[in-house]
């Protein structure tokens, strides 16, 4: 199995290329897993609570249960991965059955904070957009696929979002095999991450 990290900013343009790698190849060959379902339970909390919990810290995500579960895949076994639900800000009690491929795609905005998961990943890429840009994409998104209002999108940037890029993954930049701007086009991305795989694959 051959594990691919992809990091970068929210809105970076990550979810974009890696749908494109989906298309691309067929299911019997990749395999993605989201940092995002691996949000910790927050079933002790109220809804307001929820709401108030800071998701861009490295905290918020059970880096325990993503160790084991790549490990696990890596030895060849079939995980029951879990699903979160961005509406109820918790995981929710379905699971997704998960097969090893021989390529996984691991992506999400803190994974490069875990050594023990950069140590998993045999290539390390870091998707980079221009702030503004990323603003933009994270306000048309989270109104039209999280239901958010634009105040608290707005209120959760300033006080979590860009203080916590600055922190926990801008600094981690520098540990990629490869950095790709997207501010204008993931054209260039996609196209060098397919023939990396290609190879692989050969």
């Amino acid at each position: 199995m051959f594990i691919i990290g992809i990091s970068g900013g929210t809105a970076s343009g990550k979810t974009t290329i890696v749908s494109a790698l989906k298309n691309f190849f067929p299911e019997t060959v990749l395999e993605v897993i989201s940092q995002d379902s691996y949000y910790k339970k927050t079933d002790d909390l109220n809804f307001e609570e929820k709401t108030k919990l800071n998701f861009d810290h490295p905290k918020a995500i059970d880096f325990d249960l993503l160790f084991v579960q790549l490990n696990e895949l890596k030895k060849g076994k079939t995980i029951e991965q879990p699903v979160y639900s961005f509406t109820e800000h918790n995981r929710i009690n379905d699971t997704k059955n998960t097969t090893p491929k021989k390529i996984l795609i691991v992506e999400g905005i803190l994974i490069f904070n875990d050594k023990r998961l950069l140590d998993l990943f045999d290539l390390k890429i870091f998707i980079h957009a221009d702030a503004d840009e990323r603003l933009i994409r994270r306000i048309n998104r989270d109104q039209k696929e999280r239901g958010r209002s634009i105040e608290e999108i707005m209120n959760r940037y300033k006080n979590t979002l860009k203080p916590m890029h600055q922190t926990y993954i801008e600094p981690h930049k520098n540990k990629a095999d490869y950095v790709f701007d997207t501010t204008k086009t993931n054209n260039k991305a996609i196209a060098k991450l397919t023939n990396l795989i290609q190879q692989e694959l050969k």
